[in-house]
């Protein structure tokens, strides 16, 4: 399991890492701990990456993503809110991780990172504005019905 935030700035534009063992960007975040729950591995995922504890709200998205090299994941995706200046300017990234990051508008996500993210932020930002959770399987959402 893992578990990461959406942030956003006052242009709601989204805020990606650029973490330095990964080809692309992503949402901060990271794998659950053993006997922590996803909220608790993404208030502590966000502290240790970007240090700072800003207050994480509630569940966007939920994706089981598959992976035949590292087994089956389930991702949990939270809305960390929007971010004050007074936030970003505390920002101060774990420099063995993470070589930067920046807020950037939804439109550009496909540069940015790869698709199943692309899908699964998307997601996250509809169920923000929807007030609903999605759930998801390989950054893709069901259909219902037949």
């Amino acid at each position: 399991m893992a578990a990461g935030a959406l942030f956003f700035d006052e242009a709601d534009r989204v805020l990606l890492v650029e973490p330095s063992y990964k080809d692309y960007r992503d949402v901060p975040g990271g794998y659950v701990e053993e006997g922590e729950s996803p909220l608790q591995a993404c208030v502590r995922e966000i502290r240790e990456e970007l240090g700072i504890a800003p207050r994480i709200g509630r569940l966007l998205v939920v994706d089981w993503a598959p992976n035949p090299g590292e087994g089956d994941k389930v991702l949990y995706l939270f809305d960390g809110g929007r971010l004050s200046a007074d936030s970003r300017q505390r920002i101060t990234l774990q420099a063995d991780e993470i070589r930067g990051y920046g807020f950037h508008p939804a439109e550009r996500l496909p540069e940015l990172t790869i698709p199943r993210l692309v899908r699964r932020i998307t997601a996250g930002i509809q169920a923000r504005a929807n007030g609903v959770t999605a759930y998801l399987e390989h950054g893709n959402s069901l259909e219902t019905g037949g």
